[in-house]
């Protein structure tokens, strides 16, 4: 599905010059995927989905707005968001048309990357689909059919919505311009809790992963 992207029509040159990218990152792939043939199967078009809107996610990530006057950085954001978030519940959409009898995406019969795909699919979406798919992953974590790092990310992310302390330390929020980890429950054995969930990083180890990103909004 492609989706008119459209600048919004309040922002200075300056800020529209530098949220350009991420539409810019979307057309791209969208372009890209107009001219290859339909998606052989269901797991081909999730990776597909996902290709589209993990392109304006990484390339957002690169934007810094931290010098604009409030007022502007805020619209900035929401015209940087306003794309990404149409083609998400566009994905979701027809990620739950194509849910199949099981109730998940198996990793055994659709592969490693088209599961991913859902799991983020569903990870960008909101409460309900998350209340309604974090019971479905957890016993599919032991059976090998989903990873236990994204059972962790979507029960942190559901935790935290619900106004609970995360169990896995994998959620982040922006503080005084600076990326920090969210409210944690029992801290002392957050990375016992992480090695179990199949993490490769200890609670520290992936905070520095955003030490060098541009300030957050």
């Amino acid at each position: 599905m492609i989706l008119t992207l459209q600048a919004p029509p309040a922002l200075s040159p300056d800020a529209a010059a530098r949220i350009a990218p991420v539409a810019a990152a979307i057309k791209s792939v969208q372009d890209a995927q107009s001219r290859l043939p339909p998606p052989a199967n269901d797991g081909e078009a999730l990776v597909r989905m996902v290709d589209v809107e993990q392109a304006g996610r990484r390339a957002m990530m690169k934007v810094d707005l931290h010098d604009l006057p409030q007022p502007e950085r805020n619209a900035a954001f929401q015209a940087m968001w306003g794309p990404i978030s149409a083609i998400d519940k566009a994905n979701q959409h027809r990620l739950l048309a194509m849910l199949p009898p099981e109730g998940w995406f198996y990793k055994s019969k659709y592969g490693s990357d088209a599961a991913e795909a859902a799991f983020l699919i569903v990870q960008h979406a909101d409460l309900d689909l998350w209340r309604r798919f974090v019971p479905v992953l957890e016993p599919l974590v032991a059976k090998g059919e989903v990873k236990g790092s994204e059972y962790a990310l979507m029960f942190d992310r559901l935790a935290l919505k619900e106004g609970r302390p995360q169990r896995y330390g994998s959620q982040l929020t922006c503080k005084d311009g600076k990326f920090v980890v969210d409210t944690l429950e029992d801290p002392d054995h957050v990375d016992e809790r992480r090695k179990a969930m199949g993490f490769d990083t200890t609670l520290a180890e992936n905070a520095k992963r955003f030490a060098d990103l541009p300030p957050c909004n």
